[in-house]
């Protein structure tokens, strides 16, 4: 595949990580790699742009030896991975957390809940009762003070006897006023800072690329790209993707096992 920068129309490429790029068996295909490889050699930058926090993201970046800036923990996190740096972080306030997971149980019932730690390294804490089949280690806890104790990025929330989508709705409805709330994947309802979004974090590192978002294209699958694709010029759902994503989508692809990002680039790329 070759390509020509002065025809390929778009400076950035953002995509989502899981049920995107990934398959499911956590793989990119060769197809996918050498569709990305002829875009950034059409001049073009590729940033990842996932709901993970970097302490479960650089393993996958290592893997697949990816080494640009990706946008992690639903944009509170702005990472080189050439380079193993931080550049961004923001935090959810924990007294704000508290409040709003005691007003969402006062509307829904109890909660299982789980947090991220910030930085580098920051632990994935998890509550009694919250499910969860991880990739790498987990601490668990034994009540909402102990998740609390140290600054975390996020916290994860799950309801017995209520699907995701009801959730975060109840939850939206009930704190949308104190935290953000989004739904990000199966069993993942997100408590955010306000107003932080994957559109935030990737706002700030396309500008550190120069780039603009009339000069980006975005793929996802999950109701936290939304704002993602708000932001973008043209945002590409994938054909396994949450129907409230494809409803605001400009394109639908192939699904994630299909090369689904490949697809839509090949034609672009010539």
């Amino acid at each position: 595949m070759t390509a020509d920068a002065r025809s390929f129309p778009y400076r950035l490429v953002a995509t989502d990580l899981d049920g995107t790029l990934l398959r499911a068996d956590h793989t990119v295909s060769e197809r996918s790699r050498r569709a990305l490889a002829a875009v950034t050699a059409a001049g073009a930058a590729h940033i990842i742009v996932t709901g993970r926090p970097v302490s479960r993201t650089a393993h996958v970046f290592e893997a697949l030896g990816y080494r640009g800036l990706a946008v992690c923990a639903q944009g509170a996190q702005v990472y080189d991975a050439g380079t193993r740096t931080l550049l961004t972080s923001v935090t959810l306030d924990r007294r704000t957390a508290a409040v709003a997971l005691a007003k969402i149980e006062a509307a829904t019932g109890p909660l299982a809940v789980a947090a991220v730690r910030d930085g580098l390294d920051g632990a994935f804490l998890v509550g009694p009762g919250y499910r969860f089949t991880p990739e790498l280690p987990v601490v668990e806890v034994s009540d909402t003070a102990q998740l609390l104790a140290e600054p975390i990025s996020k916290v994860f929330i799950q309801c017995p006897g209520m699907d995701d989508d009801a959730l975060a709705e109840a939850a939206g409805a009930t704190v949308g006023g104190l935290v953000g709330v989004v739904m990000a994947g199966a069993g993942l309802v997100e408590l955010l800072p306000l107003g932080l979004t994957k559109a935030t974090g990737l706002s700030l590192a396309a500008r550190r690329l120069g780039v603009t978002a009339a000069g980006t294209i975005a793929f996802g699958d999950m109701p936290n790209d939304i704002p993602m694709f708000g932001w973008a010029a043209h945002g590409v759902a994938m054909a396994n993707a949450h129907e409230a994503l494809k409803a605001v989508a400009d394109e639908v692809t192939a699904s994630h096992e299909e090369d689904g990002i490949a697809v839509v680039l090949e034609p672009l790329l010539g």
